[in-house]
């Protein structure tokens, strides 16, 4: 499956390139995290009980639905995150990671 948001407006901003589970991946500025994901995959990420994908939930930052990492280990909410040039962003929490 490709992107699942599909763009209706404004579809000639200014492209941000960023990674995303090591795939280089591109949105527009002025998107958030998650619109810049879901314009180009399926999903954000598996669920953790069961084989379903996952693409946000409340979409408003209030469920954990949408949580993102940076390589470096900070967690952010893709949902309200607004997205920027050079970010490196996983799906999974890194190793050894805690709350």
């Amino acid at each position: 499956m490709t992107g699942r948001v599909q763009r209706l407006t404004a579809v000639t901003r200014p492209k941000i390139e960023f990674l995303f589970d090591g795939q280089p991946l591109s949105g527009q500025q002025g998107d958030t995290i998650l619109t810049a994901i879901l314009s180009n995959r399926g999903a954000l990420r598996a669920a953790e009980f069961g084989p379903e994908q996952r693409a946000g939930f409340c979409l408003m930052g209030a469920c954990q639905d949408c949580w993102v990492w940076r390589e470096e280990g900070a967690r952010l909410r893709a949902c309200s995150t607004q997205l920027h040039a050079g970010l490196r962003l996983r799906s999974k929490a890194p190793d050894g990671w805690l709350s």
